[in-house]
């Protein structure tokens, strides 16, 4: 065990952070699709 406790390199990080939107924008979209259709089935 090193314990090697440096926060990550800037590449690193924008590849972590372009990870996140990769799934999180789909994810995001699929949530508002549901919701909007479940408002539609239960309000007619």
């Amino acid at each position: 065990m090193t314990g090697d406790t440096s926060p990550p390199s800037t590449g690193r990080r924008g590849l972590i952070a372009f990870s996140w939107l990769w799934v999180g924008a789909p994810l995001a979209y699929g949530l508002y699709e549901l919701v909007r259709k479940a408002t539609q089935l239960f309000t007619g």
